[in-house]
């Protein structure tokens, strides 16, 4: 028998659907509220690398991510120069095995609706628009209020509610979430035919410039500043903005740039980062993904890791026959010091960036890659 026959998790995002998918399929009863209404995602594209992939094949949804995905195993380097010239072509580690590529690139709103279709389909009863008010624990199970004015008692609770959990403040953990100094544009838009891989431009006036192709007809564009308080700008000072600091770049970016024309499409983050230090539950009641840590995406990492939060915790709960301090202990084994470890990587770079430093960022990248390349 699993160690859990009824589960209540708390948000739609990667660790939460693959959480819920994970233990739907093997019988156990599962809930899952979000508190947004729909399907929706921060942000235009996301880039998932092949660890990321494997875990994607685990939750039976490879043929649907690659199929609305663009798949490459190369990624450019190149001049902040009036030619965009290519100075370096960098072969991708198959983190995720030598059967799948190295990196997908696809829109986040379509991953997270194939992840929610996927829970809904494997039996996971889904709730928008809600979430808890009161979670009450005794030796036995969770007693849970809802915003909506329900109630339900579960044996577990996972806290899968992003940066800002809700959860973890409902906890009373106090986790100081930081700013790396780095902020980020993002646009979506239309793939030119040349753009085959993520090319990244260092230098020029912005840390990174970079694009990555999410699909036969689509791409997502961005590029790292210094952080700065943009949110005075109207979205059409936004995309003039964003557009005004891509005129330092050239090759393939001048054809994107033109084609930044939506407002809507244009969107402005700051670089954040957190780890909660092991134990990530309270009771019955643990954090994953974002909720847990969180860094900046220098390894484009961050998805990969929510992923394998939720494989490794569905399966000691699928494996063990009781919810003890033994089972978290092999969690916390398998999930903190390799989470800690990409958190760290990914700051290491983005420091080395806002230091003007050049660090060793291949031995670095290479290390990660041998650490993600092992099934969590």
């Amino acid at each position: 028998m699993p160690a859990v026959n009824s589960v209540l998790v708390v948000g739609a995002g990667l660790a939460g659907t693959a959480t819920a998918i994970r233990l739907a399929e093997a019988g156990v009863a599962v809930e899952l509220v979000e508190i947004k209404t729909e399907t929706t995602a921060l942000g235009s594209g996301i880039t998932l690398q092949g660890n990321a992939l494997r875990e994607l094949r685990g939750l039976g949804v490879w043929e649907q991510v690659r199929d609305a995905g663009y798949a490459f195993d190369v990624t450019g380097i190149r001049a902040p120069d009036p030619a965009g010239t290519v100075v370096a072509e960098i072969q991708d580690a198959r983190t995720g095995g030598p059967d799948l590529p190295a990196v997908i690139g696809m829109p986040r709103p379509e991953l997270a609706r194939i992840l929610v279709d996927r829970a809904t389909e494997v039996g996971v009863k889904a709730r928008f628009g809600t979430t808890h008010t009161e979670l009450r624990q005794d030796a036995a199970g969770v007693d849970v209020t809802f915003a909506d004015g329900s109630t339900g008692r579960h044996d577990l609770v996972v806290g899968a509610d992003g940066v800002r959990s809700w959860t973890r403040r409902a906890l009373g953990i106090d986790l100081e979430t930081r700013a790396i100094g780095m902020g980020i544009w993002r646009a979506f838009g239309p793939r030119p035919a040349g753009v085959t891989r993520t090319d990244l431009y260092y230098g020029g006036p912005s840390f990174i410039a970079g694009y990555c192709p999410t699909g036969e007809d689509s791409l997502y564009a961005y590029i790292v500043e210094p952080a700065q308080d943009r949110s005075t700008l109207t979205p059409d000072e936004q995309l003039a903005t964003m557009k005004q600091l891509a005129a330092a770049y050239h090759g393939p970016w001048d054809e994107i740039r033109e084609s930044l024309t939506d407002p809507a499409r244009v969107n402005y983050t700051w670089f954040e980062t957190h780890v909660l230090p092991a134990p990530w539950h309270r009771g019955r009641v643990v954090l994953i993904g974002d909720a847990a840590h969180t860094c900046p995406p220098t390894l484009a990492q961050g998805g990969a890791q929510a992923l394998e939060d939720a494989a490794v915790l569905a399966d000691l709960l699928l494996t063990r026959d009781a919810l003890v301090e033994d089972l978290w202990n092999a969690f916390h084994a398998r999930r903190v010091a390799r989470a800690t470890a990409v958190v760290d990587a990914s700051n290491q770079l983005a420091q080395w960036q806002l230091d003007h430093v050049q660090g060793d960022a291949p031995a670095l990248f290479r290390s990660i890659a041998e650490l993600v390349s092992r099934p969590a």
